[in-house]
């Protein structure tokens, strides 16, 4: 099922990665395997380095494909706190869309955030959500995985 695992692999988390199509780009210059995780199936580019991973069942199936795949040599993009806490368990790098990197140093004020926003919505205190994509997030998500790469092939 998965590649030689000496090699760096990113998982894309990605039923609502806005930062699919940079991830691509980054991957096929550096030649990174890539797997695309998803509930359902997403177009994704004609690239023996890029697979769609279609799972099914249960809200979280996604998320449990990732993490028993991912290895210390590897990155995880997504945007969910919980994920990324369990693949930061795993001494993965995990870049949200962003540009924020996951890290044993602030993975847990990110969980206590995100469960401090979700109580706050659900008493009505707050409403929406994060901010847009922008170009400067974008940026920042380009420069961050760039820096992950480099990272990992030197380590």
């Amino acid at each position: 099922m998965l590649e030689n695992k000496n090699e760096i692999q990113i998982y894309i988390d990605a039923d609502a990665c806005p930062v699919k199509e940079e991830t691509y780009k980054v991957a096929a210059r550096y030649k990174i395997k890539t797997y695309v995780v998803a509930n359902s199936y997403m177009r994704v580019p004609l690239d023996p380095l890029v697979e769609m991973k279609v799972v099914s069942g249960t809200f979280d199936v996604a998320d449990d494909w990732i993490f028993e795949s991912v290895t210390d040599r590897d990155i995880v993009i997504t945007a969910d706190i919980l994920l990324a806490e369990r693949c930061v368990k795993k001494k993965a790098r995990v870049l949200g869309p962003k540009g924020a990197e996951f890290t044993d140093d602030n993975i847990g004020s990110a969980v206590a955030s995100r469960e401090l926003m979700q109580n706050l919505r659900h008493m009505g205190e707050m409403r929406g959500g994060p901010a847009p994509m922008d170009q400067k997030a974008r940026s920042q998500f380009l420069g961050k995985l760039d820096q992950i790469i480099q990272s990992l092939k030197r380590g």
